[in-house]
């Protein structure tokens, strides 16, 4: 095996502006984020298991759903309706390994949706044991003057309830043995100005993550968190940074770069197989460095 620099692995900032209207599309990016579509490399950790992933069209979500199912995991995907094109990516990429791709595109701020996800999901392949939640809504504003309540009830339902609406509906049907996975982020102990309402819902996550490992470990469940830093996703370009920032997103990483997807799909690989068997209520950061 030829090592290679972590640094110089992936893109390095300037970027072009590239604004795009929320939710965006990945296939738009300039450059297009790495999700592991070529790269990632399976070794059958999660043979015949059962995964839903939220946010599962791009990014760290679409990251995740590739490589459960080149570990042997049949997948369903969830993503808003107007992400469908980068979402029928993913599904060629799942079915080219033999495994099942269930598409329930829908808003995971709705709790009626979220249930009905859930049960779904459960119904379609049969049972869950891996319940993933990516999805997250992140839109820059710098002064808290000009954050509505709509927008901040918005971040709240689709960050905090629709991660509450889910496990909640999830945890009875989870048999000994499943994992639960969320997604913080470093803006839960390092805020930026521009991501108030944003970075208080990942501080949420993170201690919701905590109290329910502890809650449901004796029912054999575990649950665990990432926390990414800077990760070269459709989320920044489509209003969570500003087109300034997008220029330099990443660039304040010890790489100098931003992290792309294929980087954090090993983790949550990790924390849905039997080898984190140990490990629940644990928070993993991804943060190229920044603590």
């Amino acid at each position: 095996m030829t090592l290679r620099n972590p640094v110089d692995l992936f893109p390095k900032p300037p970027f072009p502006k590239q604004p795009q209207q929320a939710p965006g599309l990945a296939r738009e990016m300039i450059p297009k984020p790495d999700h592991g579509e070529t790269s990632y490399v399976g070794h059958g950790r999660l043979q015949g298991r059962k995964a839903l992933v939220t946010g599962a069209d791009s990014g760290i979500g679409r990251a995740a759903a590739i490589a459960y199912a080149r570990e042997g995991a049949d997948v369903v995907l969830n993503y808003l309706p107007e992400e469908e094109p980068d979402a029928q990516e993913v599904v060629k990429l799942i079915e080219a390994e033999g495994r099942k791709a269930i598409c329930i595109p829908g808003d995971i701020s709705s709790e009626a949706f979220c249930r009905e996800l859930v049960g779904q999901a459960h119904v379609a392949l049969g049972g869950l044991d891996i319940v993933t939640n990516v999805a997250g809504k992140q839109v820059s504003v710098d002064d808290i003057a000009d954050i509505s309540s709509e927008q901040f009830d918005a971040t709240m339902k689709t960050n905090v309830y629709a991660l509450f609406w889910i496990c909640q509906a999830a945890v009875p049907l989870l048999p000994p043995g499943a994992t639960i996975i969320n997604t913080t982020s470093i803006q839960a102990t390092k805020p930026s100005e521009s991501l108030l309402d944003y970075a208080t819902t990942k501080a949420a996550i993170l201690a919701f993550t905590k109290a329910l490992a502890k809650q449901v470990i004796s029912k054999g469940i575990r649950v665990n968190a990432v926390a990414p830093g800077p990760i070269w996703t459709v989320l920044q370009p489509s209003g969570g940074q500003s087109q300034e920032k997008v220029e330099h997103f990443g660039e304040q990483s010890v790489f100098g770069r931003p992290g792309q997807p294929v980087e954090l799909a090993p983790l949550y690989v990790l924390l849905a197989s039997e080898e984190s068997s140990y490990v629940t209520g644990e928070i993993y950061g991804i943060t190229g460095g920044t603590g």
